[in-house]
């Protein structure tokens, strides 16, 4: 579980990333997951960005990806959803 103080250190640096997937009218699915789940041991926090013909909530659609992902949500903001998960292979982000 992330401390309020390591989601605002994630926060800065999700700032300037833009999202590298969308999530469209059919929703999260097993290879978007499986997808994703590879973006994030490359590099560790990512933006998923949530198209307004996207039939879920962007709630359920985070969940489901914290879930599928084993991520930590850090933010929903707008229709973008960072997550972060901490790589195995290629460890960048030192959390405070």
């Amino acid at each position: 579980m992330l401390t309020g103080k390591q989601k605002r250190f994630l926060r800065s640096k999700a700032h300037h990333l833009n999202p590298i997937f969308q999530v469209g009218k059919g929703g999260v699915n097993e290879n978007m997951v499986r997808q994703i789940n590879e973006a994030l041991e490359v590099r560790e926090l990512i933006k998923v960005s949530i198209l307004q013909n996207c039939d879920e909530d962007k709630d359920s659609v985070a969940e489901q990806l914290v879930e599928g992902c084993d991520a930590e949500l850090v933010q929903i903001i707008g229709h973008t959803i960072v997550l972060y998960k901490e790589s195995r292979e290629n460890k960048e982000i030192v959390l405070p």
